[in-house]
């Protein structure tokens, strides 16, 4: 596969889950290390994407964001002012 895109990850597909529009995908990229990402089922078909086959994460993304409790979920909201800064 070739493509401009600098953050590509190789994986195994461990879990496809059928959504009523998309397919959720979950990659194995290295040994107890996943990432999760969601496709169109025409895509998902078309790649031929089905747990255990060889499939690659491609990310492209403008945003960044980062958490440090995962109780804490932002939905479209900032943290109060009284989180700190590292």
């Amino acid at each position: 596969m070739q493509s401009s895109d600098r953050n590509v990850l190789k994986g195994k597909v461990t879990k496809v889950v059928e959504g009523a529009v998309n397919y959720e995908i979950t990659l194995e990229i290295a040994p107890g290390v996943e990432i999760v990402g969601t496709t169109t089922k025409a895509s998902a078909a078309l790649l031929g994407l089905t747990e255990g086959k060889t499939a690659f994460a491609v990310i492209k993304v403008s945003d960044v964001m980062f958490g440090a409790d995962s109780s804490v979920v932002f939905r479209g909201k900032r943290p109060k002012d009284d989180v700190k800064s590292p």
